[in-house]
């Protein structure tokens, strides 16, 4: 075994050093989640009124639970931030520990620095064992910071430590999965996509459980649950995160024991032969859909789950309502009705769908930039094609994808939900969808302008789906300004089956989107490529 892990002393030391400015915005994102929370509390909700009401809308709001998990004690900061921090943080944080280990393990085997590396004096299982204890050490770095950090803004002691040891649980699990992920795929971007899935999936599993309000053994179901059983500043309960531990441990001594029999630059899930001949790829038009069809068809079989699993909750979810004293008492003085309640979390539902069906886009975006790394673009370029044209081509995906995906998640979500609930029209929902559509485009837009013109600005457009998604969802919660909810591309899609619903904003919101298009046209006529 010593023999094996030769040289990982060295290889460690070199691969933080390098690696350091990739994994420091991490850790200092999810910190800033949990220290806001705490830091914000007592501004947004100075008196015990003020917090009664937020608890009550909270308790009543089953879309929120399907995102951060369920409100236990919103009476206090370290409650609040436990119920604000603890979902989003614990899946944030296993991103983390997926990227860290797939890049210093399998992208190195794709880029050719593995080769190199290994010709020197290192054992077999050593580059695997090192990306997995950077992705270790990061997650236990993270917990200790967010705890320091977040007691240093006024959290409890043994609350904060509880909340951010889940952070580090969530980290250290995933780092395994993302250890077998890279054996089995057939190269980094594969790996990425596997483990990304089985995150995705669990996060979804678990928000369907909260949501649903299905308890029981069914939190059980899923890793992301379990660290729910901690329960950060109601229960402090470490044993579950022994069993994620455990569950770590396995994983990795799984992903070694894979690694050991895998051929080099190889995966489990083999890479399929090119075409003998051009067919799709001889136009440029046909180059981009190839370039993009492995993760157009995941994406498209992942939005059609999502719509599944979210028409299902929504069948439920009248129940939910019908036993919250709030809401059962707006129903009951003919306020407002089931059927609406439910079209309303099926407004904020499609609301999720549009962020992620932007994270989409702005993936696809980003694979422009991609290729242009891969010096594979200025061969293409060397021709008779235009800049124009090749942008063109690959700029009709991103816009084109994300809008059928969201159509696809409303239109089954609509039959699901309309089966159950008479009140539904599958119309209704399909067209607030298509709604939902320019919104999505806008944030789509801002990437390929970043990517277009300046691609070293290109991480504005990540930032751009990360705010939209603080805004929408957690800006009103925070009582923010309109003019400020309104950067939110979202806040601008109205509710359709209102009685007079205002469509100004989307006009607005597309106008946008066709200026940030135009810059991105303009600036790759200009820009240099690589």
């Amino acid at each position: 075994m010593s023999q094996t892990m030769t040289g990982a002393r060295p290889l460690l030391r070199a691969a933080l050093k390098q690696d350091a400015r990739n994994i420091g915005p991490w850790i200092v994102l999810i910190t800033a989640l949990s220290a806001s929370s705490v830091l914000a509390y007592g501004w947004v909700f100075p008196d015990l009124p003020a917090r009664q009401q937020l608890s009550a809308t909270l308790g009543s709001n089953p879309a929120l639970s399907l995102i951060f998990g369920p409100a236990r004690d919103l009476l206090t900061a370290d409650g609040f931030n436990a119920w604000r921090a603890g979902a989003l943080g614990g899946f944030f944080a296993a991103l983390m520990a997926i990227f860290i280990v797939v890049r210093n393990s399998r992208a190195d085997e794709d880029s050719g620095q593995a080769e190199l590396l290994a010709s020197g004096v290192m054992g077999r299982q050593t580059r695997l064992a090192v990306a997995m204890l950077m992705a270790v050490l990061a997650s236990i770095a993270l917990g200790v910071v967010s705890w320091l950090v977040t007691v240093a803004f006024g959290g409890g002691w043994t609350n904060s430590l509880a909340l951010s040891a889940t952070f580090t649980a969530s980290g250290l699990m995933f780092a395994g999965v993302a250890g077998i992920a890279a054996q089995i795929g057939s190269d980094a971007r594969a790996a990425n996509s596997i483990a990304v899935a089985t995150l995705g999936i669990a996060f979804i599993v678990r928000g369907y459980i909260d949501a649903s309000q299905t308890g029981g053994w069914a939190v059980w179901l899923t890793p992301l649950g379990w660290l729910e059983q901690v329960r950060p500043a109601t229960g402090n309960d470490g044993r579950p995160l022994l069993l994620a531990l455990g569950l770590a441990i396995v994983l990795a001594g799984a992903a070694l024991a894979l690694h050991a029999r895998r051929d080099f630059g190889l995966g489990m899930i083999a890479p399929r032969r090119g075409p003998a001949r051009g067919g799709l790829v001889a136009s440029v038009w046909g180059l981009a859909v190839r370039i993009n069809r492995g993760s157009l068809i995941s994406w498209l079989i992942a939005f059609a789950g999502l719509g599944l699993v979210f028409g299902f909750l929504a069948t439920s979810i009248g129940d939910v309502f019908a036993s919250n004293p709030n809401m059962g008492g707006l129903i009951k003085s003919g306020a407002t009705t089931q059927a609406g309640l439910i079209f309303g979390f099926l407004v904020t539902v499609l609301q999720l769908v549009g962020i992620i069906a932007a994270v989409f886009g702005v993936q696809v975006v980003m694979r422009v930039y991609a290729e242009e790394t891969d010096y594979r673009v200025e061969p293409v370029l060397a021709g008779a094609l235009s800049r124009g044209k090749y942008l063109a081509s690959n700029a009709i995906i991103p816009f084109a994808a994300p809008a059928v995906a969201l159509l696809v998640a409303g239109t089954v979500i609509g039959l699901v939900a309309a089966r159950a609930e008479p009140g539904i029209a599958v119309g209704d929902v399909v067209l607030q969808a298509l709604a939902t559509i320019p919104a999505v485009w806008t944030l789509v837009a801002l990437a390929l302008a970043t990517v277009g013109a300046n691609p070293k600005a290109r991480l504005a457009g990540w930032l751009g789906v990360v705010a939209t998604f603080a805004l929408t969802l957690l800006g009103p919660l925070f009582k923010l300004w309109s003019w400020i909810l309104g950067i939110s591309p979202l806040w601008h899609v109205p509710n359709v089956t209102a009685t007079s619903p205002d469509w100004s904003g989307l006009g607005i919101v597309t106008l946008v989107a066709a200026a940030f298009t135009a810059v991105a046209f303009a600036g790759f006529r200009r820009r240099d490529v690589i």
